[in-house]
């Protein structure tokens, strides 16, 4: 009689801890989740965009060191939910360029967000990604934001917190890039980019600042040479302005859907990537946008792996 009452006062107390301790956590937990995918769901929509940069600091050692002059342009873009699941959203960004009636479609870069991922890929310099596994201690409440070229090939990963105070909301992380679009053609003395960027939901958008490191990597030293900030302002826009982007993605998901999946055949594998420059004396994006020869779902995966070292 003893030993049940014992038995019975132990699973009350069992009870107890569950109802005060492990139930409260689980409901914050999911409150938490609900705000991080409201915050990541808000950087979709249209929008007008400015996008400022600036060379802040110089530590070249070259006397004839010449920076990059500011940097500012406009776009309208569409960025489109295209898989939106509980752990995953991913994002297509799509430029509409031309006025009136004149318009056309580009195929922007995309954005994955997946919760609790333990899985990156990390630029390396020189087109090559390094595959890491991470702890799944080390990425509990995290997400991953896998940033992917207009051609859906690797460009950089980060895994963080969103942060949800005082009325904002923001998501902070630095990790290693490719040399932007802005600079790729015009810049040779250094080779890749420390990119801290912070990522905070507006009342009217979102803003990306960031604050980067442009580095000189060699097989013997990694060298900073100079810092830029950057400042690009998404401004919400009546939804009407991107359906033009809305109605061209409809007529070409199909073939980009498949061309992400052939990436993602590799992706999975979390081998070490390396992307040869030119396939035939052109870009992979080339390729696959410039040129009519890829328009059959069955040739993508034949094209992709031609730029891939084995």
């Amino acid at each position: 009689m003893i030993y049940l009452t014992e038995k019975i006062l132990l699973l009350r107390f069992v009870f107890f801890l569950t109802v005060i301790f492990i139930i409260p956590n689980e409901i914050n937990s999911q409150s938490k989740l609900k705000k991080d995918r409201e915050a990541i769901l808000n950087l979709c929509g249209c929008f007008e965009i400015n996008f400022n940069f600036s060379e802040t600091f110089n530590f070249s050692e070259d006397d004839y060191y010449v920076g990059s002059e500011v940097y500012q342009s406009y776009a309208l873009e569409l960025a489109l939910p295209i898989i939106n699941k509980k752990n995953k959203i991913s994002i297509q960004h799509l430029l509409i360029l031309g006025y009136g009636d004149e318009k056309s479609i580009i195929k922007h870069w995309r954005e994955d967000w997946l919760y609790q991922n333990t899985h990156l890929y990390l630029f390396k310099g020189d087109r090559v990604w390094e595959s890491k596994n991470l702890n799944k201690k080390v990425v509990k409440g995290q997400w991953t934001q896998k940033v992917y070229q207009v051609d859906d090939s690797p460009r950089y990963e980060g895994t963080s917190t969103w942060v949800h105070v005082d009325g904002k909301s923001f998501w902070e992380n630095e990790t290693n890039a490719p040399l932007p679009r802005r600079e790729y053609t015009k810049r040779n003395d250094y080779n890749l980019m420390k990119r801290w960027n912070r990522i905070e939901i507006t009342d009217n958008g979102w803003i990306h600042k960031q604050n980067n490191s442009k580095v000189l990597k060699t097989e013997f030293e990694s060298m900073i040479i100079a810092k830029e900030i950057g400042y690009s302002p998404y401004e919400k826009v009546n939804y009407k302005r991107c359906n033009p982007a809305r109605e061209w993605w409809n007529t070409k998901q199909s073939k980009w859907n498949s061309i992400r999946e052939e990436w993602e055949k590799i992706y999975v594998l979390e081998k070490d990537i390396s992307i040869k420059k030119k396939v035939d004396g052109m870009f992979l994006y080339e390729h696959l946008m410039f040129t009519n020869k890829y328009e059959e779902n069955e040739t993508h995966g034949q094209l992709i792996n031609s730029f891939l070292n084995y």
